[in-house]
């Protein structure tokens, strides 16, 4: 019987062999497709701006304000003007508005995605998601012609909070508004990506209203001249939308028809199609009841480090999270108590930016400290100062300095894909929201611990540089930290 063992032995040796050696071969097999994988989605991340590729002849970068100003009812409503080399290669607009105390912002839409960076006061707002089921109630009432008074349920689509701090995705073509119930104005800036090939026009920035009269207290209209094509055949050139009244897009149809199709009387049509209707597209709703749950449960829960409120497996289309704050310090993806601070939001903790092909990044720099010099690799970058002032200088691809400027609250800087960017806090301390024109952005820096100096062999550099092997190790190794730098002795 024990002269059996060792046959038996190796008889279940050969098995467990196997089953390894495919173990093996196979987890190899998972590495590499899973490298595969990540090398495709990178490219398919660089690739996706391709179809809209625009002309990238910069000559000199500018920090920029508002160019127009649109007042409107409640609020008012800022444009800057993208005829310059940057925006014409980013392929971006960039707005900013006020909504006053009881203003709604009526439902319109977009025709490319954007990211929206509330910098003050919070809200309500709604997005529309086209097929999804109503699934919010509320109770409400009305008069009727008789004077009777009518009680019914009210059934809508779900009802989001925000507030300032608050990155907010907008799908391209997806309806939403945004109203103000509180006591302060809200102030919001948004990137709009034209050049995204989700937007399958061309160039030009459209919005599409569902309600109100777009040209309403707009001196020249709100749809401006774009900007003019550089040369002939020009892909990045925009067309000059023509100078006609504007209206909502229920007023170019026929009001017969309209309320054939809404079965309603044309006096309701005429109501719909706002043609007398002068307040813009801000307007005062002082009777405007909306009902959704609390906000505070939701508002302690992130403020707790490490803890968020979703783990990916209850998104659906219809529930897609679309909101995260980066204001907190709790949410600080990069911290040096002496240089700042760093917070991204891109699709791994906001999985629609994969659509959206987007992120943003919050930062801060505290009094006088410095940020690596650094590119983005795959993406261009788009600025705005939301607090103190920095000085800022930007390097092209022929060593030649296209900006170097103090930029100051409320400016806008754009810089190109692997344009290469230091930053410099004053004496006040610098704050700032960069909209980025890739869902994972990447950037590459040139000092402190994680840059390409640092990653180099000291004989590399000695050979590149002409200089000591003393002076490359202090070129290697002076700095010790890792993206945001404490002030220097020179300070």
């Amino acid at each position: 019987m024990l002269s059996k063992l060792p046959a038996m032995a190796n008889s279940l040796l050969l098995p467990l062999s196997l089953v390894l050696m495919f173990s093996f071969h196979g987890c190899i097999a998972q590495l590499e497709l899973s490298q595969r994988q990540f090398w495709q989605n990178l490219q398919e991340q660089q690739q996706h701006r391709l179809r809209a590729k625009t002309q990238c002849r910069i000559e000199r970068l500018n920090a920029r304000e508002p160019s127009r100003k649109y007042n409107y009812d409640a609020g008012h409503y800022e444009i800057w003007d993208s005829n310059s080399e940057d925006f014409e290669c980013a392929g971006i607009e960039f707005v900013r508005y006020v909504i006053q105390p009881k203003g709604l912002y009526l439902p319109h839409y977009i025709n490319a995605p954007g990211l929206i960076y509330v910098t003050e006061g919070s809200g309500i707002h709604g997005l529309v998601f086209p097929g999804c089921a109503e699934t919010f109630e509320s109770d409400s009432s009305f008069s009727s012609s008789e004077g009777h008074e009518s009680r019914y349920r009210d059934r809508h689509q779900k009802l989001r909070r925000f507030r300032n701090g608050d990155v907010l995705a907008l799908p391209q073509g997806l309806t939403y508004w945004i109203y103000n119930d509180k006591d302060t104005p809200i102030t919001i800036v948004a990137l709009v990506d034209v050049g995204n090939d989700n937007n399958q026009l061309d160039l030009q920035f459209r919005k599409f209203f569902l309600a109100g009269k777009p040209q309403a207290s707009q001196s020249q209209g709100e749809y401006r001249e774009s900007r003019r094509s550089r040369e002939q055949g020009s892909q990045g050139g925009r067309g000059r939308e023509e100078e006609q009244e504007k209206g909502n897009i229920f007023a170019g149809f026929d009001q017969d028809l309209l309320a054939e199709a809404l079965d309603v009387d044309t006096q309701i049509i005429n109501k719909l199609q706002s043609r007398e209707d002068e307040r813009g597209v801000i307007v005062r709703a002082e009777k405007l009841r909306l009902a959704l749950p609390e906000f505070e449960e939701e508002r302690e829960r992130e403020r707790e480090p490490g803890r968020g409120g979703y783990n990916g497996l209850e998104e659906t289309f219809c529930s897609a999270k679309i909101r995260e704050n980066i204001d907190h310090p709790a949410r600080a993806d990069v911290y040096n108590p002496r240089g700042g601070r760093l917070s991204t939001v891109n699709s791994h903790s906001l999985p629609i930016l994969s659509y959206l092909r987007l992120s943003a990044q919050k930062g801060v720099l505290y009094k006088n400290a410095i940020m690596t010099p650094h590119w983005s690799t795959n993406s261009h970058s788009a600025m705005y100062v939301t607090r103190g002032s920095a000085r800022i200088q930007v390097v092209g691809n022929n060593g030649r300095r296209v900006f170097d400027e103090d930029v100051n609250q409320g400016q806008l800087l754009v810089m190109p894909q692997n344009f290469v960017v230091v930053k410099k806090a004053s004496n006040e301390g610098f704050e700032w929201i960069t909209f980025k024109t890739n869902n994972n952005a990447i950037s590459n820096q040139l000092a402190g611990r994680l840059s390409a100096i640092r990653a180099m062999p000291i004989d590399v550099l000695t050979n590149s540089y002409g200089f000591s092997r003393e002076d490359a190790w202090d070129l290697k190794y002076k700095r010790e930290e890792a993206t945001l730098f404490s002030p220097g002795s020179k300070s």
